[in-house]
């Protein structure tokens, strides 16, 4: 962990305004849709983080409690995930084979605990709001020459990023920097 390096924080040109290039992704190829997707998360990685936390501070203003419930719920099911994925071989292949229903398993669990505690509407938007929000620009911004570049001295291990550790740990760091 000693050698985590937070990324720059990309320009609002960069990211979302004048110089950033937009397109559908084409559906029929998932995997080059996946590849889109877990690249950008690895180049805008900073930029999505104080995106969602800004949404999160605004619904944790007005719903504190609930806020606060809804992000141990969801820590914990992922922690418990993680931990069962590296202790258990059942899991680990599980999550190895099936990485995007590993990530619904963990969304599907903590929404149910938030149901049972009654705060499913601030999960909804506390939490996965910002998620898909993030989801949806990684899966429409287009890259580009530095964007690849990035990506590719992070694959091959010159440089760690939370957002490479958190994919990795979902089972995605084989597709991280094609």
């Amino acid at each position: 962990m000693a050698d985590v390096q937070p990324p720059p924080f990309r320009s609002m040109d960069d990211f979302i305004l004048g110089s950033a290039r937009f397109a559908a992704p084409d559906f029929r190829d998932l995997e080059r849709w996946n590849n889109r997707i877990i690249n950008n998360l690895l180049y805008y990685q900073s930029n999505y983080f104080v995106s969602a936390l800004a949404f999160l501070l605004i619904v944790g203003y007005f719903q504190p409690v609930k806020m606060i419930l809804g992000g141990a719920v969801v820590t914990l099911v992922f922690l418990g995930f993680i931990w069962a994925a590296e202790n258990k071989a059942v899991v680990r292949r599980f999550r190895r084979n099936h990485p995007k229903v590993g990530v619904i398993a963990i969304m599907g669990f903590s929404y149910l605990l938030m149901h049972m505690l009654g705060g499913v509407a601030v999960f909804l938007f506390g939490i996965t709001f910002p998620i898909l929000l993030v989801l949806i620009h990684a899966s429409l911004r287009l890259r580009n020459l530095k964007n690849k570049l990035e990506n590719k001295i992070e694959s091959i291990g010159l440089k760690r990023t939370p957002m490479g550790i958190l994919l990795e740990a979902l089972g995605q760091e084989q597709e991280a920097g094609s």
